[in-house]
C-alpha cells in the first residue's frame, strides 16, 4: 500500500521525515526520484521511521538506496545507538542471515584464456559448491567442539585447515573474526542446524558468480584492489545458514520478554530489543558473534572449494592464475565503532541491515594494504546485469556512520517475481546474454530474474552523488551457480 508519510528533500540525493512524535530522531533516505517511487509504495519508509523510536538512537534512523521491506529494519537500514544513552540491539536490525556478505577475488585471468571452459568450470563450481538448502557434501558435519572453534576463530579456523592462506585473513573485514563470541549463548537447535552447513552456499538470493571487470572508474583505486579490465573475478554472496537463522529466531523471542521487562515503548513488536548492557543484549551479541564468525568461516571455505574447482578445470595452480582475494565485507550485523556525534567521538553500536561498512582511506580499521585509498565496498546487482566494487569515503563518516548500499535491492517479491517471469526460460535469456547458469530448480531462477531486482548502476550512483562511496570499477556477469 502507498504510504503517506511526509518527506522533505534535503540533498540531492537526501530527503528526510522529521522527527515526530515517539521518534527520537528524523529518518533519512539516500535515494533518487525514481527510486523514491518504489519506496514509497511498500512499508519500508515507515520502517525507517519506526526505527527512530529505539532508545539510545543517534543522530538518524538511516536506509540507503536498495531499501525494501524486511523484518522491523528495512533491508537497506542502517542505526547506531550509544550504551550511554540507554542504547539497544535489535535483532531486526541485523536480520535472520547475520552476516550475510560478500568475498571478491580477482585473478590474471582473462574471458579468452578460459575459452570454451567455462561450461565446464560454471559445471564444477556447481558440483563442488554445495547449494541449495540442506547439509554438505564437501565439508564433513562438525562436533561440537569444532563448531565451537568454527564461532571462535572466524576463517582463522578455515585457514588452519587448509581452506585458504593467511593473506585471506589479511584481506577480510576484521580478520574474518569478532571476537566477544560465547559459543555457550548459542542454542543446542542452532548447533544442530550449523554442523552440517559449513562450506556451503544456500538458497535464494545466495550466489556464487564469474565476471568480467568491464570498467575501470578510479585507476588509482582500482590498482591496489588488484582489478584490472578484461580480467575474471568471482563473487561470492552468502552468510551464516541455519545456524544464524536460528540464532535469530532464538532470541527474537528473548527480545520480546526483554521489552516488557525494561518497559521499551515501541511502534512495531519486530523492533524487539534490549539495553546493550543487559544480560539480553550481551548474550545476544555473543552469539551473533559467534554466527558472523560462522558466516566468515563458510565464506572462506567455499572460496577454497571454487579455487579448487579452478585448478581441476584450467590445469594451473592458484598463485598461478592470479587467485587473490579482494576483500570480504559482511552486510548484515552490529559492531561497536567509534564515531563523532555532536562533535565527540563516540563509541557506538551500529546496527547494519543490508548496509556495507565503507571506511575512508587512513581508518585504522582499513585494510593495511588498502589503507592508503580506502575499504573496498563490494555491491552485487543481478544474474543478468552488473556489479561494481566502490570505495569508502570520509563522508561516509560523517553521513552514515561509514555506511552505503549492498546491493540492487528487491523491486518485486519473489512471488510476484515468479508471477511475471511465468512462461519466461529465464536460464536460455541468460544464456543469450552470454552468462552461463547453474541452479537447484526454475523456481530460484524465476525469483532472481533481473526484473525482481532495482537497477544497481542507479542504485550506486546515488551513494556516489552523496558521497558515501565512490565507484572503482564495473563487474559484468559470464557465469553464475545458485542454490
Amino acid at each position: 500500500m502507498p504510504t503517506t508519510i511526509p518527506i522533505n528533500r534535503v540533498e540531492e540525493c537526501v530527503w528526510e521525515v522529521p522527527a515526530t512524535g515517539g521518534m527520537r530522531v528524523p529518518a533519512r533516505i539516500y535515494t533518487s526520484e525514481k527510486l523514491l517511487e518504489a519506496v514509497m509504495q511498500d512499508d519500508s519508509l515507515q520502517q525507517a521511521v519506526n526505527v527512530a523510536h529505539l532508545p539510545g538512537i543517534q543522530k538518524y534512523s538511516l536506509a540507503m538506496p536498495d531499501i525494501h521491506l524486511g523484518y522491523g529494519f528495512p533491508i537497506g537500514g542502517v542505526a547506531a545507538t550509544d550504551p550511554a544513552q540507554d542504547g539497544v540491539i535489535s535483532p531486526g536490525g541485523i536480520g535472520y542471515d547475520i552476516n550475510c556478505g560478500v568475498r571478491l577475488v580477482r585473478t590474471d585471468l582473462t574471458r579468452a584464456e578460459i575459452g570454451d571452459n567455462l561450461t565446464a568450470l560454471n559445471n564444477q563450481l556447481f558440483r563442488d559448491v554445495p547449494t541449495g538448502v540442506g547439509a554438505s557434501k564437501a565439508i564433513e558435519k562438525l562436533g561440537r567442539s569444532a563448531l565451537e572453534q568454527v564461532t571462535l576463530r572466524g576463517s582463522e579456523w578455515a585457514v588452519e585447515r587448509g581452506f585458504g592462506i593467511q593473506d585471506d585473513l589479511e584481506r577480510t573485514e576484521n580478520l574474518g573474526r569478532i571476537e566477544n563470541a560465547d559459543f555457550s549463548k548459542v542454542s543446542d537447535h542452532a548447533a544442530k542446524r550449523g554442523a552440517e552447513q559449513m562450506g556451503t552456499l544456500g538458497s535464494g538470493n545466495h550466489f556464487l558468480e564469474l565476471d568480467v571487470v568491464d570498467e575501470i572508474f578510479h585507476p588509482e583505486a582500482a590498482a591496489a584492489f588488484g582489478l584490472e579490465e578484461g580480467k575474471i573475478a568471482m563473487q561470492i554472496h552468502c552468510g551464516s545458514r541455519g545456524f544464524g537463522h536460528q540464532i535469530c529466531s532464538d532470541y527474537l523471542k528473548v527480545m520480546q520478554r526483554a521489552v516488557e521487562k525494561y518497559h521499551i515503548d515501541l511502534p512495531d513488536r519486530q523492533l524487539a530489543c534490549a539495553p546493550l548492557d543487559s544480560p539480553e543484549g550481551m548474550d545476544y551479541l555473543a552469539a551473533m558473534a559467534c554466527a558472523a564468525n560462522f558466516a566468515w568461516a563458510n565464506r572462506q571455505t567455499i572460496m577454497h572449494l571454487a579455487i579448487k574447482a579452478f585448478e581441476r578445470i584450467l590445469g594451473r595452480k592458484r598463485s598461478d592464475m592470479g587467485l587473490r582475494l579482494v576483500y570480504d565485507v559482511a552486510h548484515n550485523i552490529a559492531k561497536f565503532e567509534n564515531h563523532k556525534i555532536d562533535g565527540a567521538e563516540r563509541r557506538v553500536c551500529v546496527h547494519r541491515k543490508g548496509a556495507t561498512r565503507a571506511f575512508p582511506p587512513g581508518h585504522p580499521e582499513t585494510p593495511a594494504p588498502y589503507r592508503a585509498v580506502g575499504q573496498p565496498v563490494l555491491i552485487p546487482g543481478d544474474m543478468g546485469r552488473q556489479s561494481f566494487v566502490l570505495v569508502g569515503t570520509a563522508a561516509a563518516m560523517e553521513k552514515t556512520f561509514g555506511s552505503t548500499c549492498h546491493g540492487a535491492g528487491r523491486l518485486l517479491s519473489r512471488t510476484a517475481a515468479l508471477k511475471q517471469t511465468r512462461g519466461h526460460d529465464v536460464a536460455r535469456e541468460l544464456e543469450g546474454q552470454g552468462v552461463v547458469i547453474r541452479a537447484k530448480g526454475r523456481k530460484t531462477l524465476g525469483e532472481e530474474a533481473s526484473l525482481a531486482y532495482k537497477d544497481v548502476e542507479e542504485v550506486v550512483n546515488v551513494v556516489a552523488t552523496a558521497g558515501i562511496a565512490l565507484k572503482v570499477a564495473r563487474l559484468r556477469p559470464i557465469a553464475v551457480i545458485k542454490g
